[in-house]
């Protein structure tokens, strides 16, 4: 049941529809934006972080600027790297930090790999309360300008639809960046689909919908039917592997089986069981990523 708040926002934004659906729509896009108060953690959110605090203490933080403000980014060195690190970039989801992605950027780790994950804006230590598209691209951009290029990039949720959009520089003014290797965790693939649900939730109009989409163009420079995740994934080709949970009740497994079929260089596996966020704590996962990572990687070296 919806709380007494939305049922307020309902009915203000079904007014905005009568008399100033543009206005109706620019606020729609703003509440869509909107996370929640990174300070405020759950009972569980905040056992991790606490868990986590001194494996987070050993990364180097690097404060990083974009023109839609400042994030974090943290850089994991392996005990025993050399000169040449491969690199990876991990990206967690909406609701999330760098903190719940540890376990895959400890295998990693493991592997060899120089880490670099972002608290994407509005998130983590990351400064803000606003997050859409074009300020994530424009983060991972920023990491991959400065403390990359990555051979690898793991994302998780939101942060594997992030990931996607970064190397098909689907944002207007945000050049696309390079990798040798996609790793998409419970990512969603089409994003008119998940407007479609907040449009529906919040009980926005025809005309108030129009202007949100508007809002979606006039931000990230193209409309929101080009976001499609699938169809940009066939365009570039990079090789990826899609893990998706069966019963992912958050990101549906129909969304894993559009990314599966974009071409031969996607591999798909499930992981029935895992849901949508037990996925990246799980260690069979962890290490189903560190090895996908490292193919490519040891081909080259016995070659």
């Amino acid at each position: 049941m919806p709380s007494f708040r939305f049922t307020v926002i309902r009915g203000l934004f079904r007014i905005g529809e009568l008399v100033s659906p543009r206005l109706s729509g620019r606020l729609a896009f703003e509440l869509f934006c909107r996370t929640p108060n990174p300070q405020r953690l759950s009972t569980k959110e905040r056992a991790v972080v606490e868990a986590a605090a001194p494996f987070m203490a050993a990364a180097r933080r690097h404060d990083l600027a974009t023109r839609f403000g400042r994030f974090a980014a943290y850089e994991f060195r392996p005990a025993h790297g050399h000169a040449h690190w491969p690199r990876a970039l991990v990206i967690h989801g909406w609701r999330s930090r760098t903190e719940h992605m540890r376990p895959i950027i400890q295998r990693l780790l493991e592997k060899g790999f120089r880490v670099v994950a972002v608290d994407l804006p509005g998130h983590g230590h990351s400064p803000g309360r606003r997050l859409h598209m074009a300020n994530a691209v424009a983060s991972v951009q920023a990491a991959s300008q400065w403390l990359g290029p990555f051979d690898t990039i793991v994302g998780h949720s939101f942060g594997g639809t992030v990931a996607v959009n970064a190397v098909a520089g689907s944002i207007a003014g945000v050049p696309a960046i390079p990798t040798d290797r996609l790793v998409l965790l419970a990512a969603p693939s089409v994003m008119g689909e998940i407007f479609d649900n907040f449009a529906r939730f919040a009980g926005l109009g025809r005309r108030t919908r129009i202007h949100l989409d508007r809002q979606v163009e006039r931000v990230a420079g193209k409309p929101l039917e080009r976001y499609v995740g699938a169809e940009m994934l066939a365009r570039i080709q990079v090789p990826t592997l899609v893990i998706h949970a069966p019963e992912d009740k958050e990101v549906p497994a129909s969304n894993a089986g559009e990314y599966g079929a974009a071409g031969p260089h996607v591999r798909l596996q499930w992981v029935p069981g895992l849901g949508h966020r037990r996925i990246i704590v799980d260690s069979e996962v962890a290490a189903v990523v560190a090895a996908y990572a490292t193919e490519r990687l040891e081909s080259t070296a016995a070659a």
